[in-house]
């Protein structure tokens, strides 16, 4: 147990550095974040960029230009779901948007594409994308309970 106001052997002294992810390598694992990931803030009242660090420690989130479109589109809608895009909208603006695998394929699918790289998790709550990325070994940040963050591997 540390006391409060003294210093955190933990921590390497000197000032701030890269934090490390859970497996000890320096490197921020990329997160993608799917259009629905987006929207749970606002429909299951959680911090998603708090649980995603608690699960993994230091992160780089990232979003496809196909999942910004995809939000705004759901954000002209009324009501609950509009609310939530445009909150996922918002939320973007804390991401790193990256270059899509192919314009012309669907948003599941360039999401599929972009994930099959090194050291890449998304997390999504879409049951296709989920299964299909778990067909495939990669890892995905998904719901549980509608409380908490879990990552599932293959």
């Amino acid at each position: 147990m540390r006391r409060a106001g003294g210093p955190d052997r933990h921590q390497p002294a000197g000032g701030s550095t890269l934090a490390v992810n859970r497996d000890g390598y320096p490197e921020r694992v990329k997160v993608l974040l799917d259009a629905n990931a987006l929207m749970m803030p606002a429909q299951f009242k959680i911090d998603l960029f708090s649980e995603i660090g608690k699960l993994l420690g230091s992160f780089e989130p990232v979003v496809l230009p196909g999942v910004v479109q995809e939000l705004a589109g759901l954000s002209r809608a009324k009501g609950n779901d509009g609310a939530a895009a445009r909150l996922g909208l918002a939320l973007v603006g804390q991401c790193t948007v990256a270059e899509s695998p192919g314009s012309s394929i669907p948003v599941d699918d360039q999401v599929i594409a972009w994930a099959s790289g090194k050291d890449r998790l998304v997390a999504t709550n879409d049951r296709r994308v989920r299964d299909a990325l778990l067909a495939k070994g990669i890892g995905v940040i998904s719901m549980r309970k509608q409380k908490k963050l879990e990552i599932l591997r293959r």
